[in-house]
């Protein structure tokens, strides 16, 4: 459970970095990007065009949408070939649509997901970047750590970080550097078993509690920095974020890891002072 940053990645003697063209896509049979969406509008074509233009394959999965936009993600795949659309119906929330998307991923040999959300907030134009650090770190999960510009609300930029603090201490500061940016690659494999043994995380609590409990699993984080963009209304943004129910979600989320914590800080601290010292 050793943390990494970008600055340090150490590379893999067998891990085959992707051959990247600058005005090509890249293509991958190990690497997935996916994408959940639930009423985002016509935005989330945009998003998708974005993420097609820079890697391949790109996996939609329509959450129960009832505003439309399944049908312009439908118009756009019959156009792209390596454009999956998956849907399930009624919305179940986020973390529901990556299980389904994973499940099914898995099935035809992916290893691991780059999730980003649908909404234009997440970098595309960062896919690739991360998806390098995910070769040169095998088994590792890579966590976006959100760089705010001047736009971003107060109330969230400042409302992430009790958030963030909880998954600190969950984790005896183990590295997880944002809890809540869903910007990430995730090792398929680990994230379906780690959701498999619970019924929850499958909504605004998904992104940090897997983190926390792929942590909990020996999954290494390395943190890497991406911009994010809070968009207007104007400028097509959609946010599902309400701001009563999800920290009534993230309180309840936070509760139940911190009985886990209790149960596994024994390992925790013999990680933290003995395990830590020879993983340098």
């Amino acid at each position: 459970m050793n943390v990494r940053s970008i600055q340090s990645a150490a590379g893999s003697a067998h891990s085959k970095v992707f051959d990247t063209a600058s005005d090509m896509p890249t293509s991958s049979q190990t690497h997935l990007v996916l994408i959940p969406t639930y009423n985002t509008g016509a935005k989330v074509v945009e998003t998708v065009r974005e993420a097609l233009a820079v890697w391949l394959p790109v996996w939609v999965v329509v959450d129960g949408s009832t505003d439309g936009s399944d049908l312009l993600i439908d118009e756009l795949a019959e156009s792209e070939p390596n454009l999956r659309v998956l849907k399930q119906s009624p919305n179940q929330g986020k973390g529901a649509a990556v299980l389904k998307g994973i499940t099914e991923a898995e099935g035809e040999g992916f290893q691991y997901v780059l999730t980003m959300d649908a909404d234009g907030q997440h970098p595309a134009n960062r896919i690739t970047d991360f998806m390098r650090v995910s070769q040169e770190n095998p088994g590792s999960m890579v966590l976006g750590k959100p760089v705010f510009g001047d736009e971003a609300p107060a109330l969230r930029v400042n409302g992430r970080k009790v958030s963030n603090f909880w998954a600190q201490l969950e984790t005896l500061w183990g590295g997880i550097g944002d809890s809540l940016f869903g910007f990430r690659i995730y090792p398929i494999a680990d994230l379906r078993a780690v959701m498999e043994k619970n019924r929850w995380s499958r909504r605004f609590d998904f992104d940090p509690e897997v983190a926390v409990r792929l942590f909990w699993r020996g999954v290494t984080p390395v943190n890497v920095e991406a911009d994010v963009k809070y968009l207007t209304a104007e400028e097509g943004g959609v946010s599902q974020f309400r701001y009563l129910r999800d920290n009534t979600l993230l309180t309840w989320m936070h509760a139940r890891l911190m009985v886990g914590f209790f149960l596994r800080l024994p390992k925790l601290i013999w990680w933290k002072l003995f395990r830590k010292k020879h993983t340098r």
